[in-house]
């Protein structure tokens, strides 16, 4: 099944659902007006919406309408938890190989983690606004998912049942800021600006064989000024699956149906499929050669995230956006 929130003026706007190649779409509001209200009664709402979406898909629906990822807000337009790990270790290592620095044993068990702003999310064809292109603007590819309630204490294998639907994501960094920020010693903030989100979320078995005990073994595409920059593989190389990542949350707290947890910058060791994140690609060009020679993004510039499965087709549709300077806007 796969589910969108239409911009209809208030902060939460107007769930849909969307057919599988995301042609059509139908409105949700005999059943629910919103996603969270879905997530919170998932037993008894999603049933009805499933019956919405084989009518779209068989052609049978006598309501439905062109689906148009423009007019989307992310699929969660505020959520009670945006929670992203770093689940990726390759990432981390070439952060960390690029300034001669190793990473701590811990790093292999124990997930980064951090808490982001959940109050105000872009839609996946929204501008991103940011202050000064002195801040170094930098998209991250990753993925996403949203879950029901998962208890405290919880099992890895376990918190795989508490998954309800999955994402794409641009995790906005401006790196620039970043340092600063860490050498306070309590993480990330001004840094991590609002999240955007792919125009549709998926229930796992639209992946078919490709969700595989919490991976999803996919290919996640970037394209920055419309030149291919990462086709990443986003499965093998995820040191910590999407269970493991919740139970970390579920350690010391419940977790709350509507709960977003991602999976940070998707990373290859093959150097050869190219990046999901700048900084990615500024650190290889420091190993390489000894300094970055590549600039993070300026006012204009366009990002474009998409996975599509086996058979080439969109999954999510693709988050298309823009740079935008305040003054502008």
């Amino acid at each position: 099944m796969k589910l969108a929130t239409y911009k209809d003026g208030s902060r939460d706007g107007q769930l849909v659902v969307v057919s599988r190649d995301l042609s059509t779409a139908h409105y949700a509001t005999g059943v629910a007006n919103t996603l969270q209200q879905v997530l919170d009664d998932w037993n008894f709402l999603s049933p009805q919406l499933q019956d919405i979406y084989d009518q779209l898909n068989s052609g049978r629906s006598r309501h439905s309408f062109p689906f148009d990822p423009a007019q989307c807000m992310a699929p969660l337009p505020r959520a009670y938890q945006w929670a992203d790990g770093s689940a990726y270790i390759n990432h981390v290592e070439l952060v960390r190989k690029a300034r001669d620095a190793e990473v701590p044993a811990s790093f292999y068990t124990d997930p980064l983690m951090y808490q982001g702003g959940s109050d105000d999310f872009i839609g996946p064809c929204d501008d991103v606004v940011v202050p000064s292109e002195a801040m170094g603007i930098d998209f991250e590819a990753e993925i996403a998912v949203v879950t029901g309630d998962v208890k405290m204490g919880t099992t890895p294998e376990q918190a795989l049942d508490g998954i309800r639907l999955m994402m794409l994501v641009n995790d906005v960094s401006l790196r620039n800021l970043i340092p600063g920020e860490l050498a306070k010693g309590f993480g990330f903030f001004q840094s991590k600006p609002a999240t955007a989100f792919s125009p549709v979320a998926i229930t796992l078995d639209e992946l078919g064989d490709a969700w595989d005990k919490g991976r999803v073994n996919l290919t996640l595409q970037s394209s920055w000024n419309g030149r291919r920059v990462g086709m990443c593989d986003a499965g093998p190389e995820m040191t910590f699956h999407f269970g493991q990542l919740i139970a970390h949350i579920c350690k010391t707290r419940n977790v709350r149906a509507g709960s977003i947890v991602g999976s940070g910058t998707v990373s290859n060791k093959d150097w050869a499929k190219g990046y999901s994140c700048i900084a990615e690609k500024r650190c290889i060009e420091i190993i390489q050669d000894g300094k970055a020679k590549t600039e993070f993004m300026k006012f204009g510039d366009t990002i474009r995230i998409e996975m599509k499965n086996k058979a080439g087709q969109s999954l999510f549709g693709a988050i298309e956006q823009a740079i935008a300077d305040p003054a502008a806007v």
